[in-house]
């Protein structure tokens, strides 16, 4: 199915009428820098990472709630509190997923679904596979969600890294940067 495309969504939810796990794992990484990268590409993220988890979530809610209420996985990531050079468009756009979790636990709370968010960093998969990093095992990522799923957490954090930079989000933005300090003083 296409998360992208209103049709398929529907669909699969028609087609899926016992559901009470729905798993937000679709997701997409072109790379794309904001200031000069293809608008096409920052807008393919964003409807796939962050509209797509919506149209599922707004797709599948009243299959879940028919259902005794069941869960929602939502796939996130470290890149939702970091930056970089490169990928700013996918780390917007998993920044707005962040945000979509957290709200749709609220409004899905009253039909008894549970929400969880699942967050990481790189992990040893196709989206990655040529960029050099420290990566996790898909099946460790894998077993740690579902074992927040069933705790009822509402966020997992999969790994040191991403439990690192979420621990460090209400920091001053320069000590997490400082490189960035320099460039800012010389341009004054």
């Amino acid at each position: 199915m296409d998360v992208t495309d209103d049709a398929s969504v529907a669909r699969a939810a028609e087609l899926a009428g016992d559901t009470t796990l729905l798993i937000n794992n679709a997701g997409v990484s072109t790379f794309a820098r904001l200031i000069d990268g293809a608008e096409e590409d920052i807008r393919l993220e964003m409807e796939t990472n962050f509209f797509g988890p919506l149209r599922m979530v707004r797709a599948f809610a009243p299959v879940l709630g028919a259902n005794g209420g069941g869960a929602v996985l939502n796939v996130l990531s470290v890149m939702a509190w970091m930056a970089f050079e490169h990928s700013n468009g996918y780390g917007a756009s998993k920044a707005a997923a962040w945000s979509l979790t957290n709200g749709v636990r609220h409004e899905l709370a009253a039909q008894g679904t549970r929400v969880t968010g699942l967050a990481m960093a790189s992990v040893d998969t196709d989206m990655i596979a040529d960029i050099e990093d420290e990566k996790s095992d898909p099946r460790v990522i894998a077993k740690a969600a579902l074992d927040g799923v069933e705790a009822g957490a509402f966020e997992v954090l999969a790994d040191a890294r991403t439990a690192g930079w979420k621990a460090r989000l209400g920091e001053d933005p320069a000590l997490l940067y400082p490189h960035l300090t320099e460039v800012g003083a010389a341009g004054r």
